[in-house]
Order: structure tokens, then sequence, then C-alpha cells
């Protein structure tokens, strides 16, 4: 009796594992173009490099992003755009070009921009004798947040994470030249969002002056901006980033 033939089924390619981490050694080549110098940073959309362009010598920051995370390209896409929206903005890095590369298989979208000098507000914070700034250093520091913020609130788009690993800067004198960096998209209202960036920026504020172990002996002026860190209390006395900017260069010392 012959016997019934069995049916084979199809063997599935297997998927790719998840990317969480890139782990470029330096000297390697991205798209051909760019050398990698060293890891900048990384975050929850993916990592940056400092990468150096192999034609012209010129330094550049490479961020590449976690193919989950960036599902058609769409958070590729948000971020170029935006970038490009607000490149009149003295907060922002210049956007440059994007490219793709390939990584243990799997295709990966990649962010030319500017590279900044400096160093991240978190490390420069912990590096200040008792770990914070002056009221004075700290109010300066805002300012220049503020300002920016300003204009990027005015080409009507936010930041929407601002904390201090995400804030470079570099001090000349007694002002402070800052970048942010990592732009988030939520899909929250934008008045929401621009609240929401007013009230990172102070909460920065009250990180900087040394926080919760310190606000209690802290001038005025820092508890008149802080107002006790309640939402409520600083969307009341700062709607706009603009009525925060005027506080600050108008405000009385006492």
């Amino acid at each position: 009796m012959a016997r019934k033939a069995t049916r084979k089924r199809p063997v599935r390619p297997a998927r790719p594992s998840r990317i969480e981490a890139f782990n470029l050694r330096v000297g390697r080549y991205l798209a051909g173009k760019y050398e990698v110098e060293g890891l900048l940073g990384a975050g929850w959309e993916g990592e940056v490099y400092k990468v150096v362009e192999r034609r012209t010598g010129i330094t550049c920051a490479a961020k590449l992003f976690f193919p989950h995370r960036n599902e058609r390209d769409r958070s590729v896409k948000m971020y170029a755009r935006k970038l490009d929206r607000l490149r009149d903005c003295s907060l922002v890095i210049r956007y440059h070009s994007s490219e793709a590369l390939w990584h243990r298989g799997q295709r990966v979208s990649c962010l030319i921009s500017e590279f900044v000098e400096g160093e991240l507000l978190s490390d420069l914070i912990e590096s200040q004798p008792g770990g914070r700034l002056t009221p004075f250093e700290a109010l300066h520091l805002i300012h220049a947040l503020t300002a920016g913020l300003e204009q990027i609130h005015l080409a009507r788009e936010y930041h929407g994470d601002i904390h201090p690993e995400n804030v470079m800067v570099r001090r000349r004198g007694i002002a402070f030249d800052l970048k942010l960096v990592d732009f988030f998209h939520h899909s929250l209202p934008k008045a929401d969002m621009f609240r929401e960036d007013i009230v990172s920026v102070i909460h920065l504020l009250h990180t900087a002056v040394g926080g919760r172990d310190r606000y209690a002996k802290a001038p005025r002026v820092i508890k008149g901006i802080c107002r006790g860190l309640r939402r409520d209390l600083i969307a009341r006395k700062f709607p706009t980033a603009g009525h925060l900017r005027r506080h600050l260069e108008s405000f009385p010392w006492r």
C-alpha cells in the first residue's frame, strides 16, 4: 500500500533580532562617507556618534535610529523636517542630510547634522561645587534657554523632552551657548506641548540650583519662578515662553 505523501510546511525566514545598541567601533565607515570617531550619546530612538566626512574632513554628528523605533522612516522624516523648519532658531542643531546603511542585516536610517562642541548640562551641573549652579548662573542659563525656546514656539514647534541630558552647553564668560538635542513628537495638541516645555524648563532651573534638598534655602526670586513646581501655578504665571523670558529680564532683586 502506497504511503500518503506528506506536505512540508514552508520554512519562514527568521525575524532579525531587535537592535538595542549599535556599538559601532572607532574607524568604521558609515555609508562609505563618514568615519566613526566615537559615541556621543544614546537614547530611546537610537545613538549619536561623532563622525568625520571622508571627502572634506569636516566633523559631524550622526544619529542612527533603531529600526523598531523608526517604522517606515516616520521618526527620521519627522525629526529631519522639524530641524529644517527650525534651522534659524538658535537652540537647534543644523540638519545636513540623511543616509541609509546596513547593520546586522537590517537597514538603518541615519541623520547627519552639525557637530556641537560642549558638554551635557547634567555633566556641567555635577562638576560644580556642591553639584549645583549658583542662583545667578542658573538664571543666566534659564534665560538663554527660554529665549531660544520662545523662537521655537513662535515657529509653532516644540521640543517635548527638555531635561539636563538633552541640553548641550558651552560657557562663554557669563553667558551660555545652548543647543537642544533629541526633539520628540507627541500626539498631544501643540498648546499642551508648549506648556510642557515651559514646565520642563522650570524643573531644570529647580535641578540646577540643587533640587529638593536645597529648595528651602533658595532665594525668593528662584522660588517665585519655580512656584513649588506646581503645574497650575506655573501655567498661570508663565502661560508662554515669552512671559517667562520677560519676567527673567525684569524681576527686581531682593
